[in-house]
């Protein structure tokens, strides 16, 4: 998450990941993965395009832009997982958000496309993270903003990043 994006609640990196882990609970990390695009699915059949991308407010994103950024977020941990795999401790970037957003022009897309380039990374991404054995998981990257994040906290936060965008939409969707 950027700075403009950031609860005062979740504004260092360690708040973030807690909020993070708070929102998954006990919850199993690979099912809520499973779980996100039919999530996502049954959004699409309960809302026409035009109400997810109504604007809540300046500078807030719209429903749709939500999808656009949880498809953005599959691309990059299904690429930092690869990294962490393939190489001893890498540097992890972090994005603007904000920018990746705004510049791929995410409202304007269909959001059953973006819903589908999210499904098909996620089912060849967890393909992936169901692979992995339990050494896999302590390997970690080293991320610019975060510091250390080996796999077993990067699938953690993942998973309570899908819960927490889910629900920004739901929270959208009922505000109109």
């Amino acid at each position: 998450m950027t700075k403009t994006q950031r609860s005062p609640a979740v504004s260092s990196p360690q708040a973030y990941r807690e909020n993070l882990f708070r929102l998954l609970g006990r919850k199993s990390p690979l099912r809520v993965l499973a779980q996100t695009a039919p999530a996502l699915d049954a959004i699409l059949r309960k809302h026409p395009a035009k109400a997810l991308r109504t604007r809540p407010g300046a500078g807030k994103w719209t429903p749709n832009e939500v999808i656009g950024h949880l498809t953005d977020s599959e691309w990059v941990y299904g690429y930092r997982l690869r990294l962490i795999l393939s190489q001893e401790n890498p540097a992890i970037l972090a994005t603007d958000q904000d920018s990746w957003v705004a510049r791929q022009r995410h409202n304007d897309r269909e959001p059953s496309e973006l819903v589908e380039m999210f499904r098909t990374m996620r089912r060849f991404n967890l393909a992936a993270w169901e692979s992995l054995s339990g050494a896999d998981f302590k390997r970690s990257g080293q991320h610019n903003e975060r510091g250390r994040e080996p796999l077993g906290m990067m699938l953690r936060m993942m998973a309570g990043h899908d819960l927490s965008h889910l629900e920004q939409i739901r929270r959208l969707l009922r505000a109109m």
